[in-house]
């Protein structure tokens, strides 16, 4: 074990005023003396998804001080994107992720700790503590907060995204506003991120996949003793960590990324984790391009029957056997000699995992589709990329061609929408929504799922330079880059243009002859926006999507 850092905080004579800062907590010298390990928690009173983490959090520290550590928890912001949907707060998600990073990263260098338990649960934030960790590269384990149960309504299990296709449904005269009202206040019955393969569990499961939680962590549910028992042996791991000085960078592999990558794809997870891994790969310093996302998914069949793209929830995934499971089913895919926070390598964990339901994950050779959940088109209309979650696509729109409908924001799309003038074969453009452009590159979840709702997500594409949610279905095409406020071709879309889609070719394309457009570029102007505070700054300095919408101040 090497020399605690924290003993650059409280080792010799010259640090009697650190240490009489820490004998004000009440802590003994026997105390102060022992591996300081951070305790990194994101819990909050108004995030369904992270009520609960006070209470994992004294199981961590449990673990911790039974190993011979001292815990200090400290907190940092957690946001839910649920609640942010469909407004201005939608803004703050994306850039919250390199927020929670920042601040973890400041936390770790000013109190010198020796290692850190990082809890988390939600979309932006479990991404957030994984890049933080990459950054700091001292010894770290994650426990992930866990689903939340599913909801129920006449008998159906039910997650979070069923209330806003509802609002279609109702729109649409098909249920009445009692009814509308009745799913509203069943879809989430409690603590834990929402049940469904959204974001949030896509993250915890490539944490799993990627051997920084331990093995069953992803879907061990918020309620379930198991999660308690998970947190306080993640609290007993990380001192063995610390000891061996075994680091994030060591866990965390090209060949680690990989895995992930595959189990991501094998679960129909959200387009969002793109993103994410993306801003990990940087942050570990390892070479990340966007083509390897559907390369891998290409090789990688889509196995697992889970909400949004499947009929089952998470409950149903983690009685299946849960991420080990899925790993099971694809390790002939899979490097199976990565190291794991449990000092296992994957091999070890995984070979020994058994699938309890092949419904809910299907084997390797009976899969519900021959490639993964994601796949990376590109075109005229995205020279540099773009993605879609074809897992949640019909078959019969895996190829459109249409119409533009074309909406300068997401408020403009929602009232049309809502007035009844979106037509089957359409293909609905929502732009300057991506990363600069937004700022934020917010989620386009409400105008999706009143699609959905409405009847019409069968026959309408949906296009954006913003993101999707993980609850979002249909043929919706996101990340579209370069984004319409730094000129990209979808700036350039007029009403009623041809757009094609063609996922099986990996193609999207603006059918308008060159000099039209670039007659078009002559007239362009990007729109004034008047944005100040943190959204400026990270407008100002935040890459594109296709490089995972990295902030300008990471230095290689």
């Amino acid at each position: 074990m090497p020399k605690p850092r924290s003993q650059e905080v409280v080792g010799g004579l010259e640090r009697a005023g650190q240490r009489g800062l820490l004998h004000a907590l009440g802590l003994t010298d026997e105390e102060i003396s022992k591996p300081f390990i951070g305790i990194i928690n994101t819990w909050s009173e108004i995030n369904p998804g992270h009520v609960h983490l006070r209470r994992l959090a004294t199981s961590v520290k449990l673990g911790v001080v039974s190993a011979g550590g001292t815990p200090f928890e400290i907190n940092t912001i957690g946001l839910c994107d649920g609640i942010a949907q469909g407004h201005a707060g939608m803004r703050a998600i994306l850039p919250s992720r390199d927020l929670i990073a920042d601040s973890i990263e400041l936390a770790t260098l000013a109190n010198g700790f020796d290692a850190l338990v990082l809890l988390a649960s939600c979309d932006k934030i479990v991404p957030a503590v994984l890049m933080a960790a990459a950054r700091v590269d001292i010894p770290a384990i994650v426990v992930t907060g866990g689903p939340m149960m599913p909801g129920r309504y006449k008998g159906r299990d039910l997650a979070v995204y069923e209330a806003r296709e509802a609002l279609g449904q109702h729109l649409k005269g098909e249920i009445s506003l009692h009814e509308l009202q009745q799913i509203e206040a069943s879809v989430c019955p409690g603590p834990g991120s929402c049940s469904m393969m959204g974001t949030a569990n896509s993250m915890s499961a490539v944490t799993e996949a990627l051997g920084m939680s331990l093995p069953g962590c992803a879907t061990a549910h918020a309620v379930s003793s198991k999660k308690e028992a998970l947190a306080r042996q993640s609290g007993v791991e990380i001192t063995r960590l610390l000891k061996e000085d075994v680091r994030p960078s060591a866990i965390m592999s090209p060949e680690a990324l990989r895995n992930a990558i595959a189990v991501a794809m094998a679960m129909g997870c959200s387009t969002n984790v793109v993103l994410h891994v993306l801003a990990l790969a940087r942050e570990l310093g390892q070479e990340l391009k966007l083509e390897e996302f559907d390369t891998i998914s290409r090789h990688t069949p889509f196995i697992c029957d889970i909400k949004p793209s499947g009929t089952r929830s998470i409950l149903a995934l983690e009685e299946a056997g849960g991420v080990p499971a899925v790993m099971h089913e694809l390790q002939q895919l899979l490097e199976l000699d990565c190291l794991t926070v449990n000092g296992k390598a994957i091999g070890d964990n995984v070979l020994s995992a058994e699938n309890l339901d092949k419904q809910v994950i299907r084997p390797l050779g009976d899969p519900l589709r021959p490639e993964g959940g994601i796949a990376v088109l590109r075109g005229s209309l995205s020279p540099d990329g773009c993605v879609v979650k074809q897992s949640g696509v019909s078959e019969g729109m895996m190829v459109h061609q249409g119409p533009a409908r074309v909406f300068d924001g997401e408020k403009a799309t929602m009232h049309a929408i809502r007035g009844g003038q979106i037509s089957s074969g359409d293909v609905v453009v929502i732009r300057y929504e991506g990363p600069r452009g937004g700022p934020g590159m917010p989620e386009m979840l409400m105008p999706t799922a009143t699609l959905v709702g409405l009847g019409l997500g069968g026959s309408v594409s949906l296009v954006t330079d913003g993101r999707f949610s993980g609850a979002t279905r249909g043929a919706c095409v996101g990340h579209v880059s370069p984004e319409a406020i730094n000129g990209g071709p979808i700036a350039l879309v007029d009403e009623g243009d041809t757009i094609e889609i063609d996922i099986p070719q990996r193609r999207i394309d603006l059918l308008v002859p060159s000099e039209e457009l670039a007659r078009r570029r002559e007239r362009w102007e990007p729109p004034q926006r008047r944005i100040r505070g943190y959204l400026k700054l990270y407008a100002e300095n935040v890459g594109p999507s296709h490089e995972g919408c990295l902030l300008g101040h990471w230095d290689p």
